[in-house]
């Protein structure tokens, strides 16, 4: 019963009670004060730098194109930097390796042909 009067007893004053206007209202936001300008801070850094800016700064913010970076390499085909037909030879060997066969690769520089193999009674 005390919780029903002081609930009632709040509501009429809040009836009664003058009220303020909401914070985001019309009439709450005309009651303000005009704002005014203030004099913007005089310092060093409010002024714009009066030397031209570094190019390694300027370089920062400047995007990458593939033909002016030295880091970037142009499109090369795998073939002519690679050597893939040693490691092709030597992988092939290991597979056959792991088959239990004996297969006798040679590659341009070899110390030993294909032939060697053949005489000690390696076969492919």
């Amino acid at each position: 019963m005390r919780d029903v009067i002081a609930r009632a007893l709040s509501w009429v004053l809040s009836v009664l009670a003058p009220r303020r206007p909401g914070r985001h209202s019309a009439t709450f936001l005309a009651e303000l004060p005009e704002p005014t300008a203030e004099p913007a801070p005089v310092d060093p850094w409010s002024k714009p730098w009066p030397t031209p800016t570094p190019e390694h700064i300027r370089a920062l913010y400047t995007p990458l194109r593939g033909e002016d970076v030295a880091l970037t390499r142009p499109y090369v085909l795998a073939e002519t930097t690679m050597e893939l037909g040693v490691i092709g030879e030597r992988r092939r060997a290991a597979a056959f390796a792991t088959l239990g066969v004996d297969y006798p690769y040679s590659y341009p520089g070899a110390p030993f042909p294909r032939s060697a193999f053949a005489a000690a009674g390696v076969s492919a």
